[in-house]
Order: C-alpha cells, then structure tokens, then sequence
C-alpha cells in the first residue's frame, strides 16, 4: 500500500464519521422541531433528510489496463425537505388553528427520528472501529519492523 493509499483509508472512515455526525444532528434538529406549527417560512416544520453520494462514486476498475479504483468514501449532498403529509389534529383553542379548528402539524414521527438516531449511531460507531482497529494495524507493521 503506497503513502496516499493510507490516507485514503483514514479518509473513508474520516468521512463516514462526517456523514454520520450530520444524520445525527439532522434526525436530533427534527425531534426539537417535532410540535413547531409555524417557522419562518409560515408553514409547519417539515422533516429533513439527509442524501449521501454514492460510496463509490467515479470508481471504475479496469481488468485490462489494471488500474485501481478510485473510493472516495461518503459525502451529504444534500438536506432535503419531507414532502409527504402533513397531519392535522382538532384543537380549535391553538394560535394556529383554521377555521375549522385544525391544525397542520409538522411530519415528524418521534419513533422514526429514534431508529435514525440509533441507526447513524452505530454507523458511526462502526466507522470509528475501523479507523481504530486501521490504526492498531499500522502500529503493529512499524513495530513489526522496527524490529
């Protein structure tokens, strides 16, 4: 494995830790947001998303020519918005209730929000094992060769 190779290999972990931060904070931002009826915009909170690019973006692996696949690890390309519905519940007293005494509330579920959390919470965990363990074997290699 050649020096740039190395880093590469951090640089994919590096990156997973990055994306998996964002979810985190994104599915953590939705939870407080979750009984917002009305933001900036005027309209409830809706559910953000967040998109990663492809893990192997621009890699091709060429069997007669022998090169090497390029693998850039992951990056958010984007929050996005959650178009589904939004539900409304009959509480005529509330400041933002309609004419009919209903109110839109945001599209955030609690329990989907919790898997998330616990889902990018183990991907990041995972991404840090294999940059722990990654580095326990190059101290090993040097150990190895110092002799």
């Amino acid at each position: 494995m050649n020096v740039s190779g190395m880093f590469s290999t951090t640089g994919i972990s590096a990156s997973g830790l990055a994306a998996e931060k964002m979810r985190m904070e994104i599915a953590a931002n939705n939870i407080a947001n979750a009984h917002n009826t009305m933001t900036e915009t005027g309209g409830p909170f809706r559910r953000q998303q967040v998109v990663f690019s492809d893990a192997m973006n621009g890699a091709s692996v060429s069997a007669n020519t022998g090169s090497e696949a390029v693998i850039k690890g992951v990056q958010v390309m984007q929050i996005t918005s959650d178009n589904s519905e939004l539900p409304e519940i009959y509480d005529p007293g509330h400041p933002h209730a309609d004419k009919r005494g209903f109110v839109r509330m945001p599209n955030v579920a609690i329990p989907v929000e919790m898997v998330d959390l616990m889902t990018a919470s183990r991907a990041y965990e995972s991404n840090l094992k294999a940059l722990q363990t990654y580095r326990q074997m190059v101290e090993q290699s040097l150990s190895l060769l110092r002799g």
